[in-house]
């Protein structure tokens, strides 16, 4: 795994979320906090950034999600303005009226595209620029929800991988609950982000980082002790999700 300096990152994100909602015209930032680890640490590098005062959080659980709590820990904790929105109603009655029979991975992409619509909807009301809050792990495999958690002005933590936003959060001294607890997008009961991808975030992450910082061809990632499976499953999830990771396309 590539070895990074986390308080010299630290320093880049402040400055990068900092300089460009500036350069847009903006004072305030607005983040969707789940109570996961990647928009709490995004919550607290935006505070550093822009000041508490400046920072909107805005809390989105249905009626399945275990993450509230946590949420309202880190917005009290920072001192921010929040708001709680339970979308519970509104993605249940679109599901009972025309698609009943839709199964939980098309019911968790409408919730992550309902959370986005309310953030979108309060970032006009606050006049703040929409801070994302994807890792670069997640971002090349795919695990996002195109124009749903996908959709913001900024990823400050994009260019990190999930492992290294543990090592940030644990340097920035968030909660041991947020940092300790299983990742999830919480989009249904006992939903968790390694089963979802079918694959360890450590072991993701050290295969990721041979193909796109080492640039090493497959056979020399076997050799440095990983299999031909996980291998192939990484390259296949980065393929099939390309898509995700570019504006339209125009004809040229």
């Amino acid at each position: 795994m590539r070895k990074i300096n986390i308080k010299r990152e630290k320093n880049r994100i402040v400055e990068f979320i900092k300089k460009y909602v500036h350069n847009a015209g903006f004072k305030k930032g607005i983040i969707g906090l789940s109570g996961g680890l990647d928009s709490s640490v995004a919550a607290y590098l935006t505070v550093e950034a822009l000041g508490r005062e400046n920072l909107i959080g805005v809390l989105m659980p249905y009626k399945t999600s275990q993450s509230l709590e946590d949420g309202k820990l880190i917005a009290e904790k920072l001192g921010i303005k929040y708001y709680i929105r339970e979308i519970s109603q509104m993605v249940d009655l679109y599901f009972e009226k025309y698609e009943s029979d839709a199964n939980k991975l098309r019911r968790g992409n409408r919730m992550a595209r309902e959370r986005m619509c309310i953030l979108y909807d309060i970032s006009a009301k606050e006049n703040a620029l929409v801070i994302g809050t994807g890792n670069r792990t997640e971002l090349y495999l795919g695990y996002v929800t195109q124009f749903g958690d996908s959709a913001c002005a900024i990823e400050p933590l994009g260019h990190l991988y999930k492992t290294e936003v543990w090592k940030l959060a644990k340097f920035l001294n968030l909660p041991s609950e947020i940092i300790n607890k299983t990742p999830s997008a919480d989009l249904w009961d006992g939903q968790t982000d390694e089963d979802e991808l079918g694959i360890k975030y450590e072991i993701a992450d050290e295969i990721l980082c041979y193909i796109l910082d080492e640039k090493l061809a497959d056979e020399k990632i076997v050799k440095k002790g990983f299999s031909k499976e996980d291998i192939n499953h990484i390259n296949k999830l980065m393929k099939k999700n390309k898509f995700k990771r570019r504006m339209p396309l125009l004809l040229k």
